[in-house]
């Protein structure tokens, strides 16, 4: 067996053969997935059944960050409905096997969609149905009842656009690598401008096209993957993040590949009329939600910058993510000016 790093083959057949005994046929080998900048997702095969396992990064782990169980807990609670999802196969939350919690989940053959050379296999009947398909799916994650799959317990609805400030400004805090001249007003903005609530659901927390994984022939999504952020709260968090990657996606940044719409893909406010045609909820308040999800993102880059200079990241990509911090405060601070 040959390890990678986070991933100690060895221990991880140990452990499976005293928890779950049977379930490796094999020798384990594994590779990391690449398009990964947070937790860490890796390929394990016995050589008869293939899964993924994901497990937290190397160092510096925010708090509430990178939450395994919660993670699990998730996909385990959405098998058997509408959304698509990975099969939840073992939970291991003893850190002495790989040094952080980690989950095993079933393998999906699909397609992920976060390279120019990915998109350029669809024509524009197909570009726009993937669009498509990732709005109603997201349509359709907001209309389950977290109490009848589990999942009433999994969050505090009451609160949680202020609880979501305080915590992103937390976690900017506790990874800050130097001070940013915007921070304050959009903080400021942030919690002088916040909208009344759209009513609670299960919100993803970091839901974009390439969090996704379509079948082969792209007549559907096949999973809805990293639900690392997944909690309870106020929907509209996941439109407005949308919004910030689809926009992003036309400089190629932060990991989203350029969407052009002569190919086909919807456009920003497209993505978000079809979110509209599907759902009940009041999107007046969507510039909020928007410079939220820039804020959030700007404290991703910051994390990732920081864990980047720490020496503590695995592959490549990691070195632009310190670039990005201002650029994407700026763009907070436009789209809040405009409540």
């Amino acid at each position: 067996m040959t390890d990678l790093p986070g991933l100690d083959l060895s221990a991880l057949a140990e452990w499976l053969d005293s928890a779950h005994p049977g379930l490796r046929q094999g020798e384990l080998a594994g590779q990391v997935i690449a398009g990964g900048k947070s937790n860490l997702t890796y390929r394990v095969t016995d050589g008869a059944t293939t899964w993924a396992l994901r497990r937290p990064p190397l160092a510096h782990v925010l708090p509430t960050a990178h939450d395994m169980v919660r993670e699990y807990r998730v996909i385990s609670a959405l098998t058997g409905t509408a959304v698509p999802v990975a099969r939840a196969i073992a939970l291991c939350e003893d850190v002495a096997v790989l040094g952080a919690p980690f989950y095993l989940m079933g393998f999906v053959d699909g397609v992920v969609l976060d390279r120019p050379e990915a998109l350029s296999q669809l024509d524009t009947g197909a570009a726009r149905a993937t669009c498509e398909q990732l709005m109603d799916t997201l349509v359709t994650l907001h209309d389950v009842d977290p109490s009848a799959v589990g999942l009433k317990d999994f969050g505090r609805p009451e609160g949680f656009l202020s609880r979501q400030v305080k915590r992103w400004h937390g976690q900017w805090q506790a990874s800050e690598t130097e001070p940013r001249p915007q921070l304050g007003a959009v903080i400021d903005r942030l919690s002088d401008t916040m909208p009344q609530p759209s009513a609670s659901a299960i919100v993803h927390g970091d839901y974009r096209l390439t969090n996704v994984m379509f079948s082969p022939d792209f007549s559907q999504i096949a999973a809805v993957v990293d639900w690392e952020m997944a909690t309870l709260g106020d929907p509209l968090t996941d439109v407005g993040l949308l919004v910030v990657y689809r926009t992003l996606s036309a400089n190629n940044e932060f990991g989203m590949p350029p969407m052009n719409p002569d190919d086909g893909f919807l456009t920003a406010d497209q993505m978000v009329a079809r979110y509209a045609a599907g759902s009940s909820r009041d999107l007046s308040s969507l510039d909020w939600y928007v410079g939220l999800g820039y804020f959030k993102l700007a404290v991703v880059a910051e994390g990732i910058h920081h864990r980047f200079l720490q020496g503590q990241t695995v592959g490549a990509g990691f070195d632009r993510f310190g670039a990005a911090v201002p650029r994407l405060l700026d763009a907070a601070l436009h789209s809040l000016t405009n409540r």
